[in-house]
């Protein structure tokens, strides 16, 4: 199989942020933030899906329609189950709500059908998945505390119940889109040691899977040198696929005022990458080199996380404040940044 290289960004947030008026343009013309993107080199895009969500956004409803939207424009579509009614991450790993008095063989289920019914739903829409994730940046485990596997949950029994809870997913997603490609997520881009671990377990229980995706945000995960290493680590490993699923870094970090950033220092930078819209474009280059790197031809891709991530609404407390808006390609007016151009050489 001829595998595409994707280039692809995650604009989980754009349904939200054009419901409440904000908008995308290219040279002064307002576009279709899918139109300025495919335009741009972008040929992939990942989307999460929550439970049941405060608000509303992420929802099975609205993936679906986001999901239509990606499909219309031709475009590689990876889906990234939360398994959450919010975010899930190494800190947060929380059952949603409907899930809270399951215990492992019930949350087995649930996960199962749950997966099933989403796929389903995307499947009559004629949107279904080229990819799903099962599981977001699962690295301590998920669906706490039955399948958590970090700290003094680092036991045998714990691995098995959590192993578990991803293979009722994977099998969801076996039966349903049995053409998706089955992504395991963790969130380790420059730890070869946590790497290795991790993806020793899931051989050891027999998980079924086809690609690995990695976080990796320099200022958390080590120096792009951390982050080659381990890839090429990973790839010798496994010989699977691999994709940089996660990935930002800042165009400014001026303060604003009335707006807080979650990267604003100096000593957040990686070294030779200002905070500069060149500086941006210039990490995003050495990072795609650093991918398509990897041996054997491994290294197949990225998403951008959030690029689209304006501050379009005076208030972003429904769980996410926005502090993420000089980490995106576009500008606070929702202006496309020159950065997003390297996609195209």
């Amino acid at each position: 199989m001829t595998r595409e290289w994707l280039k692809g960004m995650d604009i989980s947030f754009v349904d939200e942020i054009e419901s409440a008026g904000g908008a995308f343009y290219e040279n002064g013309e307002r576009r279709d933030v899918l139109d300025i993107m495919r335009d741009n080199g972008v040929n992939s895009i990942r989307l999460r899906i929550w439970n049941e969500p405060v608000g509303g956004f992420c929802n099975l409803e609205r993936t679906v329609l986001m999901a239509k939207r990606i499909k219309e424009k031709g475009l590689h579509f990876l889906l990234d189950f939360h398994y959450s009614d919010k975010w899930a991450d190494p800190a947060n790993q929380w059952k949603p709500k409907a899930w809270e008095g399951l215990y492992l063989e019930g949350l087995c289920d649930a996960v199962h059908g749950y997966t099933s019914v989403v796929l389903d739903a995307l499947g009559v829409a004629g949107a279904l998945p080229d990819m799903v994730q099962v599981g977001n940046e699962i690295t301590p485990g998920m669906l706490w505390g039955d399948g958590r596997v970090d700290g003094e949950h680092d036991t045998d029994a714990q691995w098995e119940a959590f192993t578990s809870l991803v293979k009722a997913g994977v099998s969801a997603v076996r039966a349903r889109a049995p053409a998706a490609e089955v992504m395991i997520h963790i969130d380790r881009g420059g730890d070869w040691a946590t790497t290795r671990k991790f993806f020793d377990r899931f051989e050891l229980h027999g998980v079924d899977f086809d690609v690995i995706g990695q976080s990796y945000y320099p200022w958390w995960h080590g120096t792009l040198a951390d982050l080659k290493l381990n890839l090429d680590n990973t790839a010798r490993a496994y010989g699977k696929p691999i994709y940089v699923v996660e990935t930002a870094y800042p165009w400014t970090i001026e303060p604003v005022e009335g707006r807080a950033f979650i990267f604003e220092r100096e000593d957040q930078l990686h070294a030779g990458y200002p905070a500069t819209v060149e500086g941006q474009a210039a990490y995003l280059r050495d990072f795609l080199e650093i991918i398509r790197g990897v041996p054997d031809g491994l290294g197949a891709g990225f998403h951008w996380w959030e690029p689209a991530w304006i501050p379009s609404k005076p208030d972003w407390s429904v769980g996410h404040p926005n502090n993420w808006s000089n980490l995106t390609l576009f500008d606070f007016e929702g202006n496309k940044l020159a950065s997003m151009e390297v996609l195209k050489e």
